[in-house]
């Protein structure tokens, strides 16, 4: 809700104020204002309506997803690279719904800008795969997936990659056996 400078300025107000309760020997009062200033620095790293977006996610309400997510109006000034590219995994999740290529723009931005943890990178590069696949890139589908499963250490999305990878076979093995027909005419 407030801008990411607005939260950093709240955290050394409240932080500053605490050390004055502290001198004046009111201690109850000076961690009460270390609270509040932690509380500010968590969600300058850590933005409130992301937070809410991915609950809302979690509970597969799109809408609400949708509808935390548009209260972001300027994500570039308001928003750390970090929750940026959160920002854009999240757009890409709900827009891969109807539009392939703005879910696959949304995608690459959310690599390129970053996202903090492995599983969550490994799964934009899942989706990303799944979309340069269905768009006819099949090496550049492979080269994400194997990216994709090196991520994933705690193998979260294992069966995803498997699911991915056997469909990618099933669409190769028809160009295979007509490859092998042509060449048995050949002969």
């Amino acid at each position: 809700m407030f801008n990411k400078n607005i939260k950093i300025a709240l955290f050394v107000l409240s932080f500053a104020y605490a050390v004055y309760q502290f001198t004046e020997s009111l201690v109850g009062n000076g961690i009460m204002f270390i609270l509040i200033g932690l509380t500010f620095l968590f969600l300058y790293y850590k933005n409130e309506l992301i937070l809410l977006a991915f609950l809302k996610l979690r509970k597969q309400d799109f809408v609400g997803t949708e509808r935390w997510l548009s209260r972001i109006k300027n994500p570039k000034t308001a928003l750390t690279q970090k929750q940026q590219g959160y920002y854009n995994f999240l757009k890409g999740i709900m827009v891969s719904q109807t539009n392939m290529t703005a879910a696959e723009k949304f995608f690459k931005n959310a690599v390129n800008l970053g996202l903090s943890m492995d599983h969550d990178m490994a799964m934009a590069k899942l989706n990303l795969a799944g979309i340069a696949f269905t768009k006819r890139r099949k090496q550049e589908a492979q080269r994400l997936l194997k990216e994709a499963q090196t991520l994933d250490k705690r193998d979260m999305l294992a069966e995803q990659i498997k699911m991915m990878k056997q469909q990618m076979k099933k669409a190769s093995i028809p160009n295979q056996h007509y490859g092998q027909m042509r060449g048995g005419r050949r002969r």
